[in-house]
């Protein structure tokens, strides 16, 4: 077989492309800043000690490896299935299908665990609404925005992923002039002390510093569905690399900034688990009303995570049900060009995440981001192997030079972003309270490869679109 005909056929999309480059831009921004940054922040600190910020430097390097392989593929082949086409081509059928229907449980654990950290935040100003009425309502909201069409989803991202960028930024101004200046401290600079006392830089040992690299690769989680936004970006071939460039930059600037500045502020071992610790410090500078409005930022930032998992998972069942690797239902588009039966079955899914909040509301953060990660590590293995392959057919086919957006350091940096996804599925296994998701991660694989020999008894051609009248 020929190198042309080795790759595969573009599934024929029937959606609109509305998405701006403002949209683009800030739908990259809202995907490396989510709830992981400002909730999942306190565990990562707690785990590691001020040498969280190593790990999401190293983290961040190989981040920015993985989305510059996306990058690549999505320059060249933009379709909204993104990194779930691309293994479908790529790899194997069944490496396609998994990716997909990890979507499934991947949107199940990651609402459950946003709408939860939502729920706290209203505890807030309403500690007596529970948290399972909270989640109710979002949900419901973001549905509302995304069933109208893609361009009124971009515009709501592009606001979300705005306030919390301007939220940050001021942040990180008001930590350094705390640090530098002494302001909130009795004009006393608060230097760089707390990185080094109370036990150290390495104060949890660098096996601590390791294991936190679980929840470091869970506030990364999202920035993969930038590749999804290809299928409706207006110019991909422009847009998308100015969004894969900055992503390295961002995850720098609002990580590894935002965290050393948490860090220098306070003892990393006064930071409480509940909460987040961006509240705290505006509530430091003594300003009470900065603090309510931190804290409706960082709900901002939740309600941002919902809306793109509404928005990224409708559009990974609709490519699904193009590949006949899902029910052909979900490949129906209405006469705006919206998936609404793959939207649909978003908002049911999950509203099972806001039944998990009520029937476990401790609980539910810690159990469902441990399995997200490994929906995200079998996400980033297989753009970047997908990449792997995709080159090599390019180079056979005498296509290489022709590419326009190439990955740096090929193959090594793929090599590397490899090294750091294996460490991370090594540290779901030590860890105690994230073992057990490695076992329904386990069964899930089981499941989905019982559902996958269904599926493909017979062979189908690939579904063309149909259009709701």
């Amino acid at each position: 077989m020929s190198a042309e005909r080795e790759m595969m056929a573009y599934e024929q999309e029937d959606l609109k492309r509305d998405l701006k480059n403002r949209h683009i831009q800030m739908i990259a921004i809202g995907g490396a800043i989510g709830t992981g940054l400002f909730y999942g922040s306190s565990w990562a600190i707690k785990t590691a000690g001020p040498a969280i910020i190593l790990v999401y430097l190293l983290a961040a390097l190989a981040i920015y490896f993985v989305m510059r392989a996306l990058g690549e593929m999505a320059v060249e082949e933009p379709v909204s299935g993104s990194y779930i086409s691309y293994s479908n081509r790529y790899i194997h059928r069944f490496a396609g299908f998994l990716n997909g229907w990890n979507a499934f449980i991947f949107l199940l654990a990651t609402s459950a665990a946003d709408l939860n950290a939502l729920g706290h935040y209203v505890h807030y100003w309403f500690p007596h609404i529970p948290i399972w009425v909270t989640a109710g309502a979002a949900v419901s909201v973001m549905f509302l925005v995304n069933i109208v069409g893609v361009k009124v989803y971009g515009e709501a991202e592009f606001w979300f992923s705005l306030v919390k960028v301007a939220a940050i930024v001021a942040m990180i101004a008001f930590g350094v002039a705390m640090i530098v200046f002494g302001w909130g401290n009795n004009g006393q600079p608060i230097g760089y002390r707390n990185l080094v006392d109370h036990g150290g830089f390495f104060a949890k040992g660098v096996g601590g510093t390791l294991l936190a690299i679980v929840m470091v690769a869970f506030s990364f989680g999202g920035v993969e569905n930038l590749g999804l936004a290809a299928g409706e970006a207006r110019d991909v071939k422009t847009t998308m690399p100015k969004a894969v460039n900055a992503t390295f930059w961002r995850l720098l600037i609002f990580y590894v900034g935002a965290v050393a500045v948490l860090l220098m502020i306070f003892p990393w071992t006064s930071l409480t688990t509940k909460g987040s610790p961006f509240v705290e410090v505006f509530t430091k500078i003594g300003i009470p009303a900065a603090a309510s409005i931190m804290n409706l930022v960082v709900m901002m930032a939740v309600l941002s995570a919902v809306n793109a998992s509404v928005f990224t998972n409708s559009r990974t069942f609709y490519n699904l049900a193009l590949q006949k690797n899902a029910p052909a239902f979900l490949g129906v588009v209405n006469a705006r060009k919206v998936p609404a039966h793959a939207i649909m079955m978003v908002f049911a899914a999950m509203f099972v995440g806001v039944i998990l909040n009520y029937v476990m509301p401790e609980r539910a953060f810690e159990l469902c981001s441990s399995v997200t990660v490994f929906a995200l590590v079998c996400a980033w293995g297989s753009i970047v192997i997908s990449h792997l392959n995709f080159r090599k057919i390019r180079i056979r086919s005498g296509q290489e030079s022709s590419i326009a957006y190439k990955m740096p350091f090929y193959p090594y940096s793929n090599y590397i972003a490899l090294a750091f996804i294996a460490a991370v599925l090594v540290c779901i296994a030590i860890l105690p309270d994230m073992r057990m998701s490695l076992v329904v991660s386990a069964v899930w694989v089981a499941v989905v490869y019982v559902a996958y020999r269904f599926y493909t008894r017979s062979e189908l051609p690939v579904a063309h679109p149909v259009t709701e009248s």
